[in-house]
């Protein structure tokens, strides 16, 4: 399951499309709207993408994260439009034979969802809007070798 929706996200079926008796985790990332960011009081963020590409790009992650971490399934959901602040905007699901091969993968895509993915963010705040890039929005994500 490779998703960009324009609805909440459906993170029951997120879940039911990682299970695996073969799997002894299953980890699950769920980005939300937060009210507050670089001091500024958010109202609600607005997503936009290049759906077509996206969705491909989230395929070619999930097959190398599979390759690396010996993941059994990954599902991968990003949300367009307008995002209230609590909801959420993406929501990743892996599983795998073990813990530890099960959070490194899913730390490992979603940040290189934000790098890579051609899904863009504007965030709206008292007083104004601003087109967020992932160098913007908080720390830049660690470079794994």
């Amino acid at each position: 399951m490779f998703d960009i929706v324009k609805r909440r996200i459906d993170l029951a079926r997120l879940d039911r499309a990682v299970r695996d008796p073969r799997a002894g985790a299953l980890v699950t990332f769920v980005g939300t709207t937060r009210n507050e960011n670089v001091g500024r009081r958010v109202t609600r963020l607005e997503y936009e993408a290049y759906a077509t590409m996206a969705t491909k790009e989230m395929r070619r992650l999930a097959a190398e994260a599979k390759r690396r971490w010996g993941l059994r399934k990954v599902a991968m959901v990003h949300r367009i439009g307008v995002v209230p602040v609590g909801e959420a905007s993406v929501a990743i699901a892996v599983s795998a034979g073990h813990r530890d091969e099960a959070f490194v993968a899913c730390r490992w895509l979603i940040d290189r969802l934000k790098e890579i993915v051609p899904i863009w963010k504007k965030e709206h705040y008292r007083g104004g809007e601003v087109w967020i890039g992932a160098q913007q929005g908080g720390p830049p994500a660690r470079r794994r070798a």
